[in-house]
Parts: C-alpha cells; sequence; structure tokens
C-alpha cells in the first residue's frame, strides 16, 4: 500500500508492522522514522545495513524466527535495500512473528523494482515514496530550529542557509548545528557570519583542514595550508571548526564507551555524519584518547582569547596550532 509521508498520522496505525521508505531525501526518512514510526512501533531498534543480513541471512532468520534475538518489543531497521532483501522479508512477514517489525530503507528504487511493487501492492505493508526537499520545505525546518535554540536571524540568512544546504536536509542540520555552536559564544550573528559559517568553498577547505590535521595528516594539512591564504579574520573560525569537531568527538567517544561498536556509533550519530566524513572520522576517533580531546577542547578555547588580544598575528598563531596537532601523535587511547 502507498502511503505519503504527510499522511502518516491518519493511515499509519501500531497494527501496521512493515515499510518501504524510499528516496533521494535520507534526510526526511531519518525524521519520519524517528518522529512518525519509532513512537507508534517498538522500542527496542536494531539497526542493520542490508549487506549484514544477506551475509548471515541463515542465523539472521533462525533468530528472528526462534525468539533467541530478541526478549520482547523489537524493531529491525535494515538500510540500503534491494530486490536482494526480498525474499527474506517476504518469509518474515508471513510467519506473522509477535511483537517484531521492520523497515526497510533504500535510495532510487526504479518502477521495476520487486521490491517496491511488493511494498506498494501488498495490502500488509506500507510503502512511502520520499522526493528531494526544496527551499519552501526547508526553511520552516530553520526557522523552527532558530526559535527552539532563541537564535536571532534575519530573513536574508534564513534564506542563504537553506541556499548553502543544497536542497540536502542532512546538510541543513549540519549547518544549523554549526550555527547553534558560533551562536555559544556570539550575541548577534549577521550575514557576514553566515556566509562564512555556511558550506561555501573556502569554508569546506577549512573543514578539510581541521578533519586532517585532527586525523594527524600533517603532509596533507600543509598542503592546504600552502594552497589557501587564510585571512586573519578566519582564524576564529578555523578554530570554532575545530571546537565543533572537538565536541562532536567527544561525544562519539562517550558512545562507543557504552556501546562498544563505531561503525553503529558513527552511521546512528546525531545530528547524521555526511558519508564523506566518516573515514576521516574513524581515523580520529583510534587516534585521540577521551583526555586528549578533552585537552584540546581547553586548549582551543584559551587559544580564542589568545587570537583576540593578537589580531595581528593571529594567523601565525593558529597556523603554528595546526601544524602542532596535526604532528603530535597521542598514543593513549
Amino acid at each position: 500500500m502507498i502511503v505519503k509521508h504527510f499522511e502518516l498520522n491518519k493511515k499509519i496505525t501500531g497494527d501496521n508492522k512493515f515499510f518501504l521508505l524510499y528516496g533521494n531525501n535520507s534526510g526526511l526518512i531519518k525524521d519520519i522514522i524517528k518522529n512518525n514510526l519509532k513512537p507508534i512501533l517498538y522500542k527496542k531498534v536494531y539497526n542493520y545495513d542490508e549487506s549484514e543480513v544477506l551475509n548471515n541471512l541463515d542465523d539472521f532468520k533462525e533468530e528472528i524466527l526462534n525468539k533467541s534475538f530478541f526478549e520482547n518489543e523489537k524493531l529491525i531497521i535494515i538500510s540500503r535495500s534491494t530486490d536482494k532483501i526480498l525474499k527474506a522479508v517476504n518469509e518474515i512477514i508471513d510467519k506473522d512473528i509477535e511483537d517484531l517489525a521492520i523497515i526497510l530503507t533504500s535510495s532510487t528504487l526504479e518502477k521495476k523494482s520487486k521490491l517496491r511493487n511488493f511494498f506498494e501492492k501488498n495490502k500488509d505493508t506500507i510503502c512511502i515514496p520520499f522526493y528531494e526537499d526544496n527551499e519552501r520545505s526547508l526553511v520552516p525546518i530553520v526557522q523552527n530550529f532558530l526559535k527552539e535554540k532563541k537564535i536571532l536571524l534575519s530573513n536574508q540568512s534564513i534564506n542563504l542557509i537553506v541556499q548553502r544546504s543544497g536542497g540536502d536536509r542532512i546538510n541543513l542540520y549540519n549547518e544549523l548545528q554549526k550555527i547553534e555552536s558560533f551562536s555559544k559564544n556570539q550575541k548577534k550573528i549577521d550575514i557576514g557570519d553566515i556566509i562564512k559559517l555556511t558550506n561555501l568553498s573556502e569554508n569546506l577547505n577549512f573543514n578539510e583542514l581541521v578533519d586532517n590535521a585532527l586525523a594527524k595528516n600533517l603532509k596533507k594539512t600543509l598542503s592546504i595550508l600552502n594552497e589557501n591564504n587564510f585571512a586573519p579574520e578566519d582564524s576564529i573560525l578555523i578554530l570554532r571548526i575545530f571546537l565543533i569537531k572537538l565536541k562532536r568527538l567527544l561525544k562519539i567517544k562517550s558512545q562507543i564507551k557504552i556501546k562498544d561498536n563505531i561503525e553503529n556509533v558513527i552511521n546512528n550519530f546525531k545530528p547524521p555524519i555526511f558519508w564523506k566524513e566518516k573515514e576521516i572520522l574513524k581515523k580520529q576517533v583510534g587516534i585521540l584518547s577521551y583526555q586528549k580531546i578533552n585537552d584540546l577542547i581547553v586548549k582551543t578555547n584559551n587559544l580564542e582569547l589568545t587570537l583576540k588580544k593578537n589580531p595581528s598575528i593571529s594567523t601565525n598563531i593558529i597556523t603554528n596550532f595546526i601544524i602542532e596537532q596535526s604532528a603530535v601523535v597521542n598514543n593513549s587511547l
């Protein structure tokens, strides 16, 4: 059965247990799962990639059918689903297992997709298509976020944030997270700040620079420094990007201590981590200890005061700091 995402609250009940969510809007898909489906389904959530299930298919089905893998209510979410998973899912649906719900997520599925056709035509399954966001759908997200965080921005700044997100909800959440962090040390944020904070080409260089410094990629870090002429006013922004990424690393380290699985922590992190960042982030997690990250956060905060007191040499100060971080390896994990 086909259901539009904005009709969910009217058409979905706790009796619906099998869902396919597909389309090129992973941010909205995650929002719908979190805000609309999880509350009416089950509390215990298990996340898989389709490849994990298919590579261990017999064990996966046996554990579900024998109820040895789960205790009570459970929700299985299988990402990057394709036609390959259909047979296994169909078998599970036919068994009508109590207290089990399954959500499959996928990107584009063609009209001829067997998986899509099965979920569209079966009266016991729900198929929800998702389409790309546009500026009209993203502006309210920014407005609600700013209202919740008590951040004042002009309409011009809001429109710019949306434009810089490239129509991607996950990119938008990442931009809003940066703006929230920036606002904690800045009483007033103007359009100039937004231009620097959002994903302009120079800011991409800033992020790449900080990522490589934290990953101890000295050669790449020096290359970025040599290829870009950063202005003195960029020093504070670069330092704040350090702070944002360090705080994220600290949170990831804390979650790994509990879950002991870096893949699950990174894949389920909020706000979502852009796929291009994941590999270098894993390297940073492996290199930097929890205590080292804490120490760097303190040092970064102190360094901002130094930069503000010495604007004429701020470029030299931040450059030395960047090189220092990229060159020093910490082995105490």
